[in-house]
């Protein structure tokens, strides 16, 4: 019996030191940022990642690191990991943009029909379990209005229940799709910035490919297939190519 409460004991004791290193590591990334120090700021929060803690915060901590450093590349990659998980914050959106006028290429991004614009910037609101929280709270409020509509002997009352009931639902089930579309937004990335200094698209997947053109470090690219460590890769302009994956670093 002692050894198994020994075993207990020691288990709670790993558990408490794991659970308190990534606060005293982004304490001292902190301080260290704090100081100018920001290679080393960059460090820590990187080991901080690595171990498997995100928030929109410590990669938006962490791209500060960067910027400070003129690493370009890495602050851009960190901004978008941030606002992933934070697509509304308007201090990531502000540096993210600062930080994209240091880009090299200057590349046209292609018109947006408006009424796609005006839905992703509306489902940009909330986060995923925000609109999963809508979308269950406007569940339960359709099914108050649709027991209303049932079960009232009122005509007037039954008709006003029965259309708000419609409309709660509609939003309900558009909540569902939204939170449903930020979730795979989180889990599944098709985007990705150039880390390489510069590199040359090529229109077939091997070195022997003809040169399409030339992309530098910091510009964000759409992937595609992948074949044999080469991805496709797509700008925002429509122009398509083919890169090697070291080239790159997935957001």
């Amino acid at each position: 019996m002692k050894k198994i409460n020994l075993i207990i004991l020691l288990l709670v004791a790993v558990f408490y030191v794991n659970a308190q290193e990534p606060d005293s590591i982004l304490a001292k990334a902190n301080n260290f940022y704090v100081q100018g120090k920001y290679q080393d700021a960059a460090n820590l929060y990187e080991k901080i990642i690595k171990s498997g803690y995100e928030s929109s915060e410590l990669y938006f901590n962490t791209a500060n690191a960067y910027y400070k450093q003129n690493v370009i590349a890495r602050a851009i990659l960190n901004y978008e990991k941030a606002l992933r998980l934070a697509p509304n914050d308007e201090d990531i959106r502000y540096n993210l943009d600062l930080t994209n006028r240091m880009v090299v290429d200057k590349i046209e991004v292609l018109p947006v029909f408006f009424i796609t614009a005006w839905i992703n910037s509306f489902k940009n609101i909330f986060s995923s379990d925000n609109w999963a929280i809508v979308s269950m709270l406007s569940f339960i409020i359709s099914l108050i209005f649709i027991s209303l509509y049932l079960y009232s002997r009122n005509f007037g009352l039954k008709k006003v229940s029965f259309w708000l009931g419609f409309i709660v639902l509609f939003i309900s089930l558009f909540s569902f799709v939204f939170s449903y579309q930020q979730k795979q937004k989180l889990l599944v990335s098709n985007t990705a910035i150039i880390m390489s200094p510069s590199v040359t698209v090529k229109s077939s997947p091997d070195a022997s490919g003809t040169d399409l053109f030339v992309i530098h470090e910091g510009t964000k690219v759409w992937l595609g297939d992948k074949i044999s460590g080469w991805t496709e890769i797509k700008l925002s302009d429509g122009s398509k190519g083919w890169l090697k994956v070291d080239d790159l670093e997935v957001i």
